[in-house]
């Protein structure tokens, strides 16, 4: 375990000398972290081999055992299952299509397109579903998605979302002008919002760990401590043995990098959260919350937070946006530049927070493909399979991609096989230096754009963050 950070660690009024910097993160200071489950011992035989013991491993064990009991699934983890984005994530329970759905549009037509979209609204009320039946208490509340427009550019952009989304159908989406949102939340120099219904709060290592519990119960096979160095067709290698099966599933999204032969397919982003102690019921009536929305911006560097179950207030984003060489973080350590962002952003967005301490910060790497769209792919003759990329919307998109595999690996022609994010090909990130460079100077460009629009009248999109959205393929 890391010691607390101490140190100096200076916002407004308050020395932080007791700031735990890592540790994985806050969200298992409460569960407590897992009895680990023996590491492989030697060669095995299986049906279904999942690499990879995150949301999307879990769920497609989850529902592989469901529908078939006999199946032997066997689940290979190099640290303990949650140990990724799936214990340290913000926990939106959000219905984003990663990518945007316009991209469907042109390569399989709107239909498919308002399929992917209901997918995903689905997929939030299924998630809730499941946890009530299999009695997992993940702290979730759904209370809806909260965005919030600070400075005119933002506002505009805000407007155009609301229209796209009553152009496509959905009504239940609405726009809050500065009076209507200051009685859901109070932020200051707040314009206006945008809410949708489709989004519930969750506490993410209360989700991962009652999952990995019910799966064990299912029989699943768990391995942790077992770090899969390379995947080859019917097989999973790892040094103290090789798992062969039928189907091989790879689900280790911002770890990818890790494996042989497929460094460059997914980037490890990094995303960084800080958590507050639990503030008095003084500060919450002057704060509000009381529907315990998500709550983000409009930023092009934007923020996440949540006002969680023991009244603490969670305040995430970027920070230092990528390591060289598509390194991944051991333990979750912030680095101290983005400690001080964090801190700075809480203290401006919530002034009321001042005189209060903060207590955890942690950073975690989330997968990031070439052109910003998740993936869930299948080859059938081969038995090899793939879901990721979900560039930070993965709490609900790995359910539906664990349905979705599970379908996939049972022959079955669905619904869900037909959602057009299966079997979506990208091509490979570029080769370091470039890769660096073209991150840090992107994330750069945006935070640039932010400035701008802050301390401008105009109401239209800086044209570096056009820019830059064009350079990166994101819609």
């Amino acid at each position: 375990m890391l010691a607390p950070v101490a140190g100096n660690w200076q916002s407004g009024a308050v020395a932080h000398s007791s700031l735990t910097n890592g540790n994985v993160s806050f969200w298992y200071d409460e569960v407590g972290f897992p009895v680990r489950k023996p590491a492989l011992a030697e060669s095995l035989s299986c049906d279904v081999c999942i690499v990879g013991a995150g949301y999307t491993g879990m769920w497609t064990a989850y529902y592989l055992k469901k529908a078939a009991p006999n199946l032997r699934v066997v689940l290979l983890e190099q640290q303990f299952a949650g140990y990724g984005a799936s214990g340290r994530n913000g926990g939106w329970l959000t219905n984003s299509v990663t990518g945007g759905r316009d991209q469907y549009v042109s390569s399989h037509g709107k239909e498919s397109a308002l399929a992917m979209q209901s997918a995903m609204n689905h997929t939030v009320d299924e998630v809730i579903r499941i946890c009530e039946l299999e009695g997992i208490d993940a702290d979730i509340v759904k209370g809806g998605e909260l965005n919030a427009a600070f400075n005119p550019a933002q506002h505009e952009r805000l407007l155009e979302w609301a229209a796209e989304e009553h152009s496509w159908g959905y009504d239940d989406v609405q726009v809050f002008n500065k009076a209507e949102t200051l009685s859901r939340i109070t932020l200051p120099n707040v314009r206006s919002s945008i809410w949708h219904p489709h989004c519930a709060r969750i506490q993410p290592a209360k989700l991962a760990q009652g999952l990995r519990k019910v799966i064990l119960e299912l029989g699943v096979e768990l391995y942790e401590d077992t770090t899969v160095v390379e995947i080859g067709i019917h097989q999973a290698i790892t040094a103290q043995g090789t798992v062969h099966a039928d189907h091989v599933i790879r689900a280790t999204e911002g770890f990818t990098a890790n494996l042989k032969g497929v460094h460059r397919q997914v980037l490890p982003m990094n995303s960084s959260i800080i958590m507050t102690e639990p503030l008095p019921e003084a500060v919450w009536e002057e704060i509000g919350w009381s529907g315990y929305e998500t709550l983000g911006d409009m930023a092009h560097v934007y923020f996440y937070a949540q006002r969680t179950a023991d009244n603490r207030i969670a305040m995430g984003g970027r920070g230092v946006p990528y390591r060289f060489g598509s390194k991944t973080d051991t333990n979750g350590t912030a680095q101290a530049s983005t400690v001080k962002t964090l801190m700075n952003l809480t203290r401006k967005h919530f002034p009321q927070t001042q005189n209060f301490e903060f207590e955890h910060v942690w950073s975690g790497v989330l997968g990031v493909p070439r052109d910003w769209s998740a993936a869930v792919n299948y080859v059938s003759s081969t038995g090899e399979g793939s879901a990721g990329g979900y560039v930070g919307t993965g709490v609900t998109a790995t359910n539906l991609a664990g349905r979705t595999l599970a379908d996939l690996i049972q022959g079955k022609q669905t619904e869900l096989t037909n959602l057009p994010w299966v079997n979506h090909r990208v091509r490979n990130w570029e080769i370091e230096p470039l890769r660096w460079i073209a991150t840090h100077g992107l994330y750069a460009a945006y935070g640039l754009a932010d400035t701008r629009e802050q301390n401008s009248s105009s109401s239209h999109t800086s044209v570096i963050a056009t820019l830059a959205n064009k350079i990166t393929g994101r819609h």
